[in-house]
């Protein structure tokens, strides 16, 4: 059912009444148009009228400019003031009105010099352009704010490859000088000192990865399908491997690591490079915020039948209580971090991980005394 119009210039060459219907593709919508327009019709000679008839389904743009949130529904929209008809009674309606209709016209066209609308259709028309100029700016501030973001992504990574990169470098390096420095002969590294170095190279090198995983996650969007591949994990070995992993940072400011992870934990399923992902972004950020001196805590507590919780604590400033759900967010960062080194997108991407697993994540805190992440995991069912 398209947009209709009829008009009868009758006494006056200007169209007096203009009124809009709204209808929908229900059976009674057609019984609806012909009672409306033959109660008009039959009385055109009385004042000239326009009838728009509106199919919501076909210009849903024009229901959300009236606001309307039923049909049927009939809206005088000339003369001032605009009135709304709205029910399966609008022929009942429209017989008690239109006296007043009628009277209103009469009282109008000697004093009112502005026309009517040119064309229903014709304003139809210019709301539908509006919404597509303001649907087409807010793309284009979206892909702006896009490009910008890629330009920071790209001017952070390449500033925060380079300390990872240089450290696998030159632990690579000190392997190669000590085996050419030997010439022939046992090498001057011990196995001890040989194996430190070929553990912080691969440290180094699985940071590295996580970075350009996270930032390729990032491109994609948050509404690309995040692909799990669930497997039966042993949570603390997990844990731990990551923890040794991390070991070096957080010596280098001298923070205490305490772990409370009991031996006998139930067996998780769960895709276990991603959570290493969340474990891994969780306790980087609890390295970078904990101050020197400062302490973390991880431990796994089995929380029901089928969740088991991980919970990583630190004593770092905290986060306020009006964005605790807001660092969750795609890109979000807190004021304060704005001069730190991040993307702003590793808890957006817990989150996600988290979420795949059919599992939660939030966060305590507690302004200057250190934020608890928490996130929850099912336990695999034989």
């Amino acid at each position: 059912m398209t947009m209709q119009a009829h008009s009868n210039p009758a006494t006056d060459p200007k169209v007096t009444l203009q009124i809009l219907l709204f209808v929908d593709q229900r059976p009674a919508s057609r019984e609806q148009i012909r009672q409306i327009r033959g109660f008009l019709k039959d009385r055109s000679a009385e004042c000239p009228f326009e009838l728009e008839v509106v199919d919501v389904g076909e210009q849903p743009y024009l229901a959300e400019h009236f606001r309307l949130i039923a049909t049927p529904a009939l809206i005088k929209l000339h003369p001032e003031p605009r009135q709304t008809l709205t029910g399966s009674d609008l022929i009942v309606q429209l017989k008690n009105w239109w006296s007043r209709w009628q009277k209103s016209i009469e009282e109008t066209l000697p004093s009112d010099s502005t026309e009517p609308s040119a064309s229903v259709g014709y304003s139809a028309e210019l709301i539908k352009l509006t919404d597509e100029v303001f649907r087409l700016q807010r793309e284009n501030e979206n892909l702006q704010a896009q490009l910008q973001f890629k330009d920071q992504i790209i001017s952070m990574l390449a500033h925060d490859l380079r300390n990872p990169l240089t450290a696998a470098s030159i632990a690579i390096e000190t392997l190669e000088i000590a085996y050419k420095q030997a010439d022939g002969q046992t090498s001057r590294l011990t196995p001890q000192m040989t194996a430190n170095l070929l553990k912080h190279g691969r440290t180094q090198i699985r940071t590295i990865d996580r970075m350009i995983t996270d930032i390729l996650q990032a491109a994609r969007g948050t509404s690309s399908e995040l692909h799990i591949q669930p497997e039966k994990i042993d949570l603390r070995a997990l844990c731990e491997d990551v923890l040794a992993g991390l070991g070096d940072r957080m010596q280098s400011k001298n923070q205490q690591i305490a772990t409370d992870m009991p031996s006998d934990l139930p067996i998780v399923y769960a895709d276990g490079e991603r959570i290493r992902q969340v474990l891994v972004n969780i306790l980087d950020n609890a390295i970078k915020y904990t101050p020197t001196g400062g302490k973390i805590q991880v431990s796994i507590l089995h929380r029901t039948a089928q969740k088991v919780q991980v919970s990583i604590c630190d004593t770092g400033p905290g986060v306020p209580p009006e964005n605790r759900d807001r660092v969750f967010e795609d890109h979000y960062r807190l004021q304060r971090d704005e001069a730190q080194d991040g993307y702003g997108i590793g808890l957006s991407l817990c989150q996600r991980i988290v979420r795949a697993h059919y599992g939660q994540i939030w966060v305590d805190s507690i302004a200057n005394q250190g934020s608890c992440f928490h996130f929850t995991l099912p336990i695999f069912r034989s």
